[in-house]
This record gives structure tokens, sequence and C-alpha cells, in this order.
């Protein structure tokens, strides 16, 4: 990049020398500072015609008398107005295209650099070639920075450079006129047009001796080359994707034609492209020699007005399958199949080579050929032919399989000879774990069904058996004692700290077990442990039969090893009791208005609500007792409930929480008791009032551990939900019953079933309405209860087939009915 700008800047620096040669200007004393953008940019423009090394560009800016801090100065402001996006686009081609030879290229080749849209999103093909036109990998630029070929023709807009070294020094820059001439100081017009490279300096150098006579002696060299190479004008024609006239550098060859032209389309001939000049084809391009040998005969070098004719393909084979490279191929007549599997780069490793299929249609159908690899040379593809290769069989001409308790199972080579026995040390030998009185082999018939055939391991390994020869696809298994029994567990359970089932080990005794399990728990019995044990071979014929048999050991607490110990068996259960009397700390916890709410320690198996409650020092002023309510957590047995009772006891503990929120208790911990509970647990209906009336009478409850009893404060409202016209919270009106709160909320809705509707308490117990003989008779109304009005369930309506067939059930009981009265 630095050097760019460098280049760019002193080519400004040149131009400025250039454009004021006859001013009278010291360049020494130029401040690039007071030059602005619009005058830089001019000059940059301006340089576009100027090709020099950066040899000469240093050497004329300092003959131009700029200094060096100017120019770094001129290089900045370069840089600063390509970063504003102010530098012409074409500046980059100056400075990119100007190389240490003096050539530059015409602007016409960005054919080469930006590439047609259509190109771009060119699909993919499968033709043979395609991708060589339409890749954005490759660009085929004419070689611009190689020297200036012998061979090449000058024509009119050529720049020759011609230098004097040694006796003489001079040198000359001149373009060639439309007639052909040039003009040289001291010689005059020299006609160059139409010789190449080399004719033309001979030529040259033959004039320029009369003025030089150093050039016989050779005290004086001549040197000619291209400056600024002329364009020429190439026509593409037939099947190509973009046809029409492209201005290339003299330089181009016909691949780089090709590829501004998009290439052969898909019915143009990628091997007999024409170059056609002055009506003559003077060269056939095969574009196959370079895709696949990667010479490039016919590559020549255009000229102006030559014509590219790409005419459509003859024949065309596609190959298909298990090739290296497949692909749709295009033929020459005297080709073969075997030409094609070559530039198909050959079968792939897992391609069968003995023979393949081809399609080929003819004038009426289709048919397929079979022809084996012998006959490849000899046949000749027609257009259309598509050739599969197929794969191989998925399957192993030799192969043997042994699984099981062997140290390496696995497939092996079936070799001439091979017995069970060498099968068996081939795989390393057998496991210790192997089961040594029968093992098996699958074999497969000749029907491909299946028998087996069992063998004693132990009799073939030590020769007490005749060996057994194997076959193909033979599969030996040989099975772990481990695999022909259940696996051996014990279990234990009751007071030891990580109970649960453990593999057994022979000569496993009781106190091996409780160690594994991590030892008693605090209220663990070293006493009384009971072991069960299976009943194997028990007398069915008896009345009492045995299931199990059960001892019961003492063991030592710190589980020394000094007594005998009592042995396990496979699959015995242990288990621990606690020690006697031994009872873990149970408690419970007080909420809302009680003067001391918080955790509390059953201190007795008979404690009652009321005993805590007094040890809470009573109820608050503002305590709601008959709202009371206990939440109790549930026996295992109710734990395993179905999913629409967990989903009703989640929808209740709800409604519960929403209610202890709208009473504002002043204790929050009524809150987050009824949260810490175990969503298994049960909501119990207690009737506090009564219970502190009457102290342990048949209201006052045990308690048991986990209990929470919360007291809300006192509550002043009615809550009407469910078909209502509006759900709503209503104050409570003592006496008041319930239709008389279902007024205030709208009364009911067309869908409401009155029957089914219930009151829930604030203490949790649930009271439905019942079934009168004239009308409903609904509950009594608390403070703080919830009416909740169920929908009626949606029947469903009798559908015509159904009146139908009512009709006909009635129409047949009434011809039986006549039938009996008759």
């Amino acid at each position: 990049m630095k050097i760019r700008f460098l280049i760019s800047a002193l080519t400004i620096v040149l131009v400025l020398i250039s454009s004021s040669a006859n001013a009278q200007v010291d360049y020494s004393k130029m401040k690039v500072d007071q030059l602005t953008d619009a005058q830089i940019k001019e000059m940059m423009k301006r340089g576009q015609d100027m090709g020099y090394s950066e040899a000469d560009l240093e050497q004329r800016a300092a003959a131009g008398g700029m200094s060096a801090t100017e120019i770094q100065k001129l290089k900045a402001r370069v840089e600063q107005i390509r970063q504003q996006g102010s530098a012409p686009q074409n500046n980059k081609d100056i400075t990119d295209e100007i190389e240490p030879g003096r050539r530059t290229v015409d602007s016409t080749d960005s054919n080469y650099r930006k590439r047609p849209d259509s190109l771009q999103t060119r699909p993919k093909s499968r033709i043979f070639g395609s991708e060589l036109f339409s890749s954005g990998k490759l660009t085929f630029e004419p070689n611009m920075r190689m020297a200036t070929p012998k061979n090449y023709v000058i024509g009119p807009d050529d720049e020759l450079l011609v230098d004097l070294t040694g006796n003489n020094e001079a040198s000359y820059r001149t373009k060639v006129s439309p007639e052909g001439y040039i003009s040289l100081q001291y010689v005059g017009r020299i006609a160059v047009g139409g010789l190449t490279i080399e004719a033309a300096t001979d030529k040259i150098r033959s004039l320029m001796s009369r003025t030089y006579p150093a050039l016989r002696s050779g005290g004086t060299q001549l040197a000619i080359n291209i400056g600024n190479i002329k364009s020429i004008r190439v026509t593409i024609n037939g099947e190509v994707t973009k046809p029409g006239t492209y201005t290339l550098p003299s330089l181009a060859t016909v691949f780089n034609a090709l590829y501004a032209s998009g290439g052969p389309n898909e019915n143009g001939s990628f091997r007999n492209i024409q170059v056609i000049r002055n009506n003559n084809v003077i060269a056939t391009v095969d574009v196959y020699d370079f895709l696949i040998n990667g010479i490039q005969t016919g590559n020549i070098t255009l000229q102006d007005q030559d014509v590219i004719h790409v005419p459509v393909y003859l024949l065309r084979v596609d190959v298909l399958g298990e090739v290296k490279r497949s692909a749709i191929y295009e033929m020459k007549p005297d080709e073969s199949l075997l030409d094609v599997m070559k530039y198909a780069g050959g079968f792939s490793s897992m391609a069968y080579k003995a023979k393949v299929r081809i399609f080929q249609n003819t004038a009426t159908e289709r048919k397929i050929i079979t022809k084996s690899i012998l006959e490849f040379p000899d046949y000749k593809p027609k257009n259309g032919d598509k050739v599969f290769v197929d794969p191989i069989l998925d399957r192993f001409e030799n192969k043997i399989q042994i699984v099981g308790a062997v140290f390496r199972p696995g497939m092996y080579e079936l070799t001439q000879g091979l017995t069970l026995k060498n099968l068996i040390k081939n795989a390393d030998g057998l496991k210790e774990d192997a089961f040594m009185e029968r093992g098996y082999i699958i074999r497969l018939n000749e029907d491909n069904t299946t028998s087996v055939l069992p063998f004693s391991v132990s009799q073939i390994m030590q020769g007490a058996a005749a060996d057994i020869p194997l076959k193909r696809e033979d599969i030996v298994q040989i099975s772990s004692i481990f695999d022909l029994r259940d696996e051996y567990t014990v279990s234990i359970g009751g007071e030891v700290r990580t109970p649960g089932t453990f593999n057994y080990s022979s000569n496993m005794s009781v106190e091996d077990l409780i160690q594994m399990a991590g030892g008693f728990k605090e209220g663990g019995s070293p006493m009384n442990i009971e072991v069960s044990r299976r009943v194997k071979g028990a007398d069915m014929t008896q009345q009492q039969v045995a299931t199990a048999k059960v001892f019961t050991i003492n063991v030592n607490s710190n589980l020394d090893i000094k007594n005998s110990p009592f042995i396990l068996q496979p699959f015995d259960i242990v288990a621990v009791r606690a020690t006697e009397g031994y009872t873990a700390q149970q408690q419970v916890r007080l909420a809302g208005e009680v003067l001391r709410p918080g955790i509390y320690t059953i201190q007795s198996k008979n404690e009652r609500i009321s005993d805590v409650i007094k040890r809470a020092g009573g109820l608050t002023a503002y305590a709601y007792a008959p709202g009371a309510s206990l939440k109790r957590p549930q026996s295992a047995e109710s734990k395993n409930k179905s999913k629409e009772d967990l989903d009703k006891e989640a929808r209740l503990k709800a409604l519960n929480l929403n209610r202890l929120k709208q009473r504002g208790s002043k204790d929050s911990s009524s809150v987050d008791s009824l949260m810490n509970v175990n969503t298994f647990s049960d909501l119990v209906g207690i009737q506090l009032d009564r219970i502190l009336k009457k102290p342990h009478s048949d209201y006052d409850l045990i308690l048991q551990g986990e209990d929470v009893i919360t007291v809300p404060s006192l509550l002043q409202t009615v809550k009407v939900t469910g078909e209502v016209l509006r759900p709503i919270s209503i104050i409570y009106n003592p006496g008041k019953p319930m239709k008389y709160y279902v007024r205030k909320a709208g009364g009911f809705t067309k869908t409401a079933y009155k029957s089914g509707s219930f009151v829930s308490y604030a203490n949790g117990s649930v009271q439905g309405a019942r079934k009168g003989l004239f009308a409903n008779a609904y509950p009594k109304i608390k403070p703080g209860a919830e009416i909740a009005v169920p929908k009626k369930s949606e029947k469903e309506r009798m559908s015509a087939q159904g009146w139908v067939g009512l009709g006909s059930a009635i129409a047949s009981l009434a011809a039986i009915i006549v039938i009996l009265f008759k």
C-alpha cells in the first residue's frame, strides 16, 4: 500500500513537472500545503497515461527539485483523498499496473477483474470443464508482467520504448501511428507496423547505426520494449454464454477471451473451439488438453479482428457411479470407452471394475449394454450414453467372527484349514469368565438361512473333542458366566445412612454390607437385624409354604471382625431396626394471629393443637379462630395419586394462598408457611374455636411432625367465583344465605350448575349444596368463605341417526306389547 501511495504521489509530481516544463518555476520551493484537493485529483487523472518504473519516478522527481519532505506530505495528501473516497477509481489501475518493465495495460482488462452478475450466479453444471470459466477462483488475466515476446507483432497504438546505453545515452518514447510508422530524432520515420518486435529491433538498429556508429562496434547497445500495449477487438460467437465483440489487451490469448465471455454454454463444444483469422481457421483449441494434462495447445495469442467460434458439441457421455470424477464428458468420434474412463479419473476405491453398464438411446427406445474392462478400448460410445459404474458388494468373501468372552472379539480372516480352536487362539484366548460348558456357532446355510452348531468349550480347548473346521460367515459365540445369570445383588434398608442395593461379592457379611451403606444412623440398632433370604425348592403341595427364610442376628456397633460374621447370599435383604425408645425431634409451625408464631418442637406423643397454642401464648385480639387451618404432610400411600388429584390440590393451594394474601395478615410467615409446606400435603379442616373452648376434646387433634397451623386475622368478606355474572368479593353480612351473595354477584349464569355449588371455608373445609324435595339446600356462609359455582357439563346432542334408532326401538317395543296383549 505504501508503494502505491509513493508511486501515485511521484506520478503527480511528474505531471506537475511535465505540464509546466516551459514555466520558470522553482519546484524546490513548491509547497504541497498550497495545493488544493481538486488540483491533486486533476493531476491523478492526468497521470493515467504515464507509465514509469519506481526508479525513474524517483530520479525524475529529484530532477524536478521536489524535496523529500514535500514528497512525504504529498503522499499523506493522496492517502487522505483515497480514504475520503474522492480519488478516481481508475487511479488504482495506474498504481497496480505500473511495472519495472514499463508495461501498462489498457483499461479494457476490467473484463477480467469483475465478472458479470449472470456468471456469478450461474448454476453448477455437470459438464466437465464448465467450472473453468464459471469459477470465481480463476481469472485467466493476461500476463502483463512478462518480457515482451519476440514474436509480438507491432501494430497501431503500440508504444515503443527505445533506449540507447553505452557510448551514447538516449531514450525515446514513441507511439505507432495508424499507418504503422514511428518517428525517432535524427533518424526520421520508420515503418514497423506488422513486424515482430525482433524484426523491428533489427530494422531500427540498422537505421540508427547511421547516426550512432557505435551500434555497429558494440560500444552502444540498443534495447526496444513495448510500453503501453495496444487494444484489440475479438469477436466470440457460437455456443458461448455471452457472445459478442470484446476489447482485450493485445497479449490476450484464447483462454482469456473465453473467460471474458463466460465460456461455452450447455450446448457448446469444449474440444473443437476454432480461432479464425482472415477467414481461415488458424488454430483449434481442445480445452481437455489443459484440464487433463495441463497442456495449452492451441491457446495462441490473439490479434485484432480475430474470431473465436464455439460450435455445438457432437458427442457427450455421462459417467455416473463409482468413478473419481463423475461428470458429462465430450468425446471425439475416434475415442473409446477407455478414454472416457481416463477423463473420469478412473475407478474409485469402491468400484466394481469387472464390467460397466451403459444405458443407450436407440431410434425408438432405450437399451442396456454391458461391457467388460477388456472391451473398453474397442467400444466407441454414442451420443447420450450413460455409463454406470456399480459399487462392489457390501459383503466379505472370507469373513468369520468371534464374539463374547475372548480377549479380542471381532472379525477375522478365514484362512485355509482354519478351525475353531485356532480362531480362539487368534483372538488371544478365552477370558477368565468364559462359560466353558457350552458355546455355539451360527452358520449360514446355502439358502441364506442359519443353523446353530453347539460345542463344548472346555473339550475343544483340551483336545477331548474333535476340532470344528470353520466356514465363511461363521459367527462363534462364547458366553460369559455373567451373561447366563441374573446380576447378583444384596439390599439393605432401615436405619443406615445410605440404604440401597449393592453388587454381591462372595464371602460378604452383614457387617460388610452395613459399612458399604455408610454405617448406622444415630438411631440405628445393632441388635435384632433381620436378614431375609429367597426360598428355593419349597414343597408346593403343603398348605403352609415358606416364601422367605428370615434370620435375626446381632452385630457389634463398631462393626469389628472379632465375632464370626453372618455370610450373605445373593439377593439377601437386610433390615436394620431403630433403637428402642429412640425418637427424632419433630416440629410444627404456627403462623398468623398467635402471640409468638414460629416453629415448636413436639414434646410428647399426645401433644395436641391446644397445647401448642398455649405454648405460643394464645391468640391475638385480631385472630379469627373459626378460620384457622391445618396443613399436614401426606402419607406415602397418599402421594401415589393421579395427575387429576394433584392438579386439584395445586388449585386448592393457590386458592388458600390467595385468601391469605387478601386478608392482609400482619404476620408474613402465614404466607411463607404455606409456600414451604410439602407439595404432598392435606388441608385439614379444624375448628379452633371449639378446640380452645374444650381442650383435649375430639376436635383437638394430636400433632404430627411438619404440621402447619395458620390462624388468620378477622375476615370480613365473602368471595363469589365461577358461573356468576360478575365474580366479586362481598362484605360479609351475618345470617345472609348463599343466594344473597350470588345475587350480589349478578346471579347465576345460564350455564351455572346450581346444585353443584360448594363453599370453601377459611379453615379449609368444604361443604356442597344438597338437593331438597322442592329446592336446593345451600351451605351456611361464614366470614372468609368462598362460594364456587361450577359450570354445567355440555351434553352431546342426539344426532339424526340417534333419533331414528330411538324411534325404531320404541316402535319395536310397542309391537311386542301389542303381541303380548292379544
